[in-house]
């Protein structure tokens, strides 16, 4: 087996990567830096990020620096800055870097190793996680769980052995699932579920875990995706919408998801990875899909009456 991931380098100091940076300083300071450049890099190096109401200066590497290789390189950016860390990433990536990408959709592994090459990308998804991000603060009350693994996992390889070995000294709860790929289409259905739904009702978690119009839109829009998955091959079922609800129930039920919190904060939201996303692989199969439709149309209309940028 390969030595042990002694070096992490996140790219995006959002909610996710404020909140597993931090898990990964508090274990050992050295071994995770930020991956930033310019006036975010020196916000970062000025303020650091808090998280829980402790604050940690977590190092900064600007992606024009010559430093050595990361272990691990994790993405945890916006849909629309993928392409920038992408290219960003290129001087933290050595031959024996592993990639994995905690952002929301099921495409960004794909981009990753179609220029890294995918014998550098693990697959990974977080559920569950109930951040909260006010500028450079994230507060949570429960860390969920981040799936991870190879697109099917019938024996564990020994890259996803050491990121395992890597979570588990940190305190990540993780798991690591027969077939990722499933799960990915999951979280996606989940997605474009709840997320959209919130933006557009401006509702806290409160509103889906009860019976009411929020859920019905959620699973409105869910079940697309479902008819979806099915025509490329991924078994997802309405059970798989009811799977949701062990989930749902445990999150803060005054929390807000990330797609609302970007569209209370005036930030461009990730409608075209959601909605987007489904629109184009309906027309595709053949699939109607009016309720994403309806979601982006007025999702869109938030943005620009909200001014997102």
């Amino acid at each position: 087996m390969r030595r042990s991931i002694e070096t992490v380098s996140i790219i995006g100091a959002g909610a996710l990567g404020a909140v597993y940076a931090a898990l990964l300083y508090d274990m050992d300071p050295g071994c995770v830096t930020f991956l930033a450049g310019g006036e975010r890099a020196e916000r970062l190096a000025r303020e650091g990020v808090i998280v829980n109401g402790k604050t940690r200066h977590i190092s900064v590497v600007a992606p024009e620096e010559r430093a050595a290789p990361a272990d691990l390189v994790m993405v945890a950016v916006k849909y629309q800055h993928l392409d920038d860390a992408i290219r960003d990433m290129k001087n933290r990536v050595g031959a024996e870097t592993l990639i994995i990408s905690v952002m929301n959709g099921i495409e960004s592994e794909e981009r990753i190793g179609a220029v890294y090459g995918m014998d550098r990308v693990l697959y990974a998804v977080s559920l569950g996680i109930d951040a909260l991000r006010d500028a450079n603060s994230v507060i949570y009350t429960t860390q969920g769980k981040l799936f991870i693994g190879e697109a099917a996992n019938p024996v564990l390889t020994e890259r996803v052995r050491r990121v395992q070995a890597l979570f588990e000294k940190a305190g990540i709860v993780y798991e690591t699932p027969p077939d990722m790929l499933r799960i990915l289409w999951w979280k996606f259905m989940i997605n474009v579920g709840i997320n959209q739904a919130s933006a557009v009702l401006r509702a806290p978690y409160a509103l889906f875990q009860t019976a009411g119009e929020a859920r019905e839109l959620m699973g409105a829009a869910m079940r697309e995706v479902v008819r979806l998955a099915v025509k490329t091959g991924v078994d997802l079922s309405e059970a798989d919408i009811e799977g949701f609800d062990p989930f749902l129930l445990r999150l803060n039920p005054q929390g807000k998801t990330s797609m609302l919190q970007d569209v209370e904060a005036g930030r461009k939201t990730e409608v075209e990875m959601f909605a987007g996303r489904v629109i184009e692989m309906g027309r595709r199969y053949g699939v109607p899909t009016p309720v994403n439709q309806s979601l982006f149309a007025q999702i869109r209309k938030i943005e620009s009456d909200g001014g997102a940028d």
